[in-house]
């Protein structure tokens, strides 16, 4: 098992800045990626970031030059810098990690933090 726990959400004005956090403990696998995956009000989960186990990222279109994911050394902690945020993404963010065992791909969540941004 892997727990998730997320940190630093809250409330912000639109254009501002906000840093969100999230630690995996347990059984972590070497192979892994962790993402971010906000969910609006009345809306799907959608995605915005991951980053591997080998540090690459890739981002949704509408955060690239936006939003930076990063990895701790140790590697079980990823930060998710938000900038320029925008009134629409108000939304909970959750923390996803996927580790890899052979073909085998083990999916875990966090519990989600909110980002409220005011207009």
């Amino acid at each position: 098992q892997v727990q998730l726990v997320e940190s630093g959400g809250g409330l912000v004005q639109a254009g501002g800045p906000l840093r969100l956090s999230c630690a995996a403990s347990g059984c972590i696998f070497i192979i892994n990626t962790m993402g971010c995956y906000p969910q609006a009000p009345g809306k799907q989960l959608e995605w915005v970031a991951t980053i591997n186990s080998g540090g690459s990222a890739n981002y949704a279109d509408s955060v690239k030059g936006r939003f930076t994911i990063s990895r701790d050394n140790d590697k079980s902690t990823v930060r998710l810098q938000m900038n320029s945020l925008k009134a629409e993404e108000t939304a909970v963010y959750y923390c996803n990690y996927n580790g890899k065992l052979g073909m085998a791909v083990y999916k875990y969540w966090g519990q989600g933090t909110q980002v409220t941004v005011s207009p």
